[in-house]
């Protein structure tokens, strides 16, 4: 975008304020512009991603390391969480603490999901039938560990993997955000994970699940615009 522009947008907007209230506007226009950017580069990252491309050659296209590349999207991964979907993380962590796990697991993720009563859930229930017999299943193997209950819970490998699909399935839903129905898909696209296996026995799979949010997200849409009008 042509800087002049946005100076003559920032002008005409604030036509009676003074240089210090400017910078206020023009800083929280330049923060949104960057969101935008990384936004970009996310989705063809995605894209990327998608079309097999390993980290090595995504590094390589950004100018960095394949380290710095996945630090990238780490980093940010977490900001784009809806406020359920990050107090569904810490609920995750919190399962695996009290049973004295070593990591947190898909497990733990999908039982935080179907508590956290977000969209995530109301697509299990509806297509599993019983979001409470999902998690009876998934509890009933979790067995406790007998060591120390640990301080610092890491994720475990498929929790990973989980948590790295979340931001493909935003972007590819057109979302700049990541609430529980994107870790829900998440976990779909992990078919060898212990929580997608569960889902599976009780009928939920990658495209129904997807189908019925992007369903149930278009029916809020409508309906806020119904309010609105």
């Amino acid at each position: 975008m042509d800087l002049q522009k946005l100076i003559d947008e920032i002008d005409s907007a604030l036509p009676d304020a003074d240089p210090l209230a400017r910078i206020g506007e023009a800083q929280r226009r330049a923060r949104a512009l960057n969101d935008v950017g990384d936004q970009l580069v996310d989705h063809y990252v995605a894209q990327a991603r998608a079309a097999g491309a390993s980290w090595s050659q995504i590094g390589d296209a950004l100018g960095v390391t394949k380290q710095a590349a996945q630090q990238r999207r780490a980093g940010t991964q977490f900001e784009r969480f809806t406020g359920r979907a990050r107090n569904m993380v810490v609920v995750a962590q919190d399962h695996a603490r009290r049973r004295r796990h070593p990591a947190v697991t898909s497990e733990h993720l999908l039982l935080a999901l179907i508590e956290s009563e977000g969209l995530g859930a109301m697509v299990i229930e509806q297509l599993a039938g019983s979001g409470g017999v999902v998690a009876e299943t998934v509890t009933a193997d979790l067995v406790p560990g007998t060591g120390a209950q640990p301080v610092h819970v890491p994720f475990a490998e498929d929790c990973k993997r989980v948590l790295d699909e979340t931001l493909d399935q935003a972007l590819g839903l057109g979302h700049n955000y990541i609430g529980t129905e994107h870790v829900l898909l998440g976990i779909m696209k992990v078919p060898d994970c212990r929580a997608a296996e569960v889902l599976t026995r009780f009928g939920v799979d990658y495209e129904r699940a997807r189908d019925m949010v992007a369903g149930a997200l278009l029916g809020f849409r409508a309906g806020r615009k119904a309010k609105e009008s």
